[in-house]
């Protein structure tokens, strides 16, 4: 069995969406991240960055934490042996998992924020990170552009990062009724993607948890402590 720890966001995504394919058993457990769960010493033991994704494998003969939704996608993979591509293909199976683990996500993650969650709408850091997040969608945009998946001629766990964030491209660039129609590459392969049985079940997990919505101070306290002084956060 499997413990999954997630909060309905693009990096939990990912990893249900593994789950999904790969029909391993798994149990999904809620951490709601705007109450601050994820802050708690119990989940602190599980993940001491304080952040979901966060699995817990107790099908090994010693149970297994994971943390981090790339390493997550990378251990599932290795002990399912599926959507890891061939051996010819780590090497550029990992650069696409990292580019989108270190770039994509991080840079659509702050064009998040800057443009919905910041109390300020600072030009600069919105002008920085939506560009940043529309020079990645370049990139995997002009790749795309001859193959039907990241790598290979194969469904990988590459795809699986990526359709996490491309998912959310509405909200990472905003003022479009259409964010990917500069993308068309990208478009073609997230439908590709999306069509797919597992990736409905992935969106819909949670839905029968209440998530806490409000954008209150003590939403911005858990999800952002380290906007406020370190020593508030500690105990």
């Amino acid at each position: 069995m499997i413990h999954f720890y997630f909060h309905p966001t693009p990096n939990p995504a990912k990893v249900a969406l593994f789950l999904e394919e790969s029909g391993l058993d798994y149990e999904a457990v809620p951490v709601d991240t705007s109450k601050g769960e994820q802050h708690t010493p119990e989940f602190r033991t599980i993940n001491p960055n304080g952040k979901v994704p966060a699995i817990v494998d107790s099908s090994a003969a010693t149970p297994v934490r994971v943390f981090d939704s790339s390493a997550i996608l990378l251990y599932l993979a290795d002990k399912t042996g599926r959507f890891a591509g061939t051996p010819e293909q780590r090497g550029e199976l990992l650069s696409w998992l990292f580019f989108i683990g270190s770039g994509l996500g991080p840079f659509s993650g702050q064009a998040v924020h800057f443009q919905w969650a910041a109390p300020e709408k600072l030009p600069y850091a919105i002008n920085r990170y939506r560009r940043e997040a529309e020079r990645h969608y370049d990139v995997l945009n002009q790749h795309l552009a001859d193959r039907d998946y990241i790598v290979g001629d194969d469904y990988s766990i590459a795809d699986m990062s990526a359709w996490g964030w491309v998912d959310r491209a509405a909200r990472v660039m905003p003022g479009s009724e259409d964010p990917l129609g500069p993308y068309a590459h990208i478009q073609r392969w997230f439908n590709r993607i999306d069509s797919r049985p597992a990736a409905a079940r992935a969106r819909a997990l949670g839905q029968e948890h209440t998530f806490k919505k409000e954008m209150d101070e003590a939403a911005r306290r858990a999800l952002f402590p380290s906007n406020y002084p370190q020593d508030e956060n500690r105990g």
